[in-house]
């Protein structure tokens, strides 16, 4: 089991900042693929960015690319969204997620195929 806390949602203007984290705990060492996602209100939620642990490889949405960047501290077991130039369409809850079985982070990503989930924190973009 891994649990997840994300934190540092909140509400700015658009253009501005953002960096959310994501504290895992619990048998961490099993994860080889962290995840953000979001979900806006009426809509799917989507994968935003992820990261393959052991060797780095990120992928990213492309509504995002240029402006939000995932990052990892592994001693701190933390991921972090570092999001930039944000958007009013960037409003969304967001959630971390992390992959425990064998497999190809990339596609467990793409389809959200994740086996532990975070409760999500809330960003809200102003126009």
């Amino acid at each position: 089991q891994v649990q997840l806390v994300e934190s540092g949602g909140g509400s700015v203007q658009a253009g501005g900042s953002l960096t959310l984290s994501c504290v895992a705990s619990g048998s961490t060492y099993m994860t080889n693929c962290l995840g953000w996602f979001r979900q806006a209100p009426g809509k799917e939620r989507e994968g935003v960015a992820g990261i393959l642990t052991a060797y780095g490889d990120k992928y990213y949405t492309d509504s995002v690319k240029g402006r939000f960047t995932i990052s990892q501290d592994k001693s701190r077991n933390t991921l972090y969204l570092q999001m930039n130039s944000l958007k009013p369409e960037d409003t969304a809850m967001y959630y971390c997620a992390t992959k425990t079985r064998s497999g190809s982070c990339q596609e467990a990503w793409t389809t959200q195929d994740m086996d532990f989930w975070g409760k999500g924190t809330l960003v809200t973009i102003s126009s």
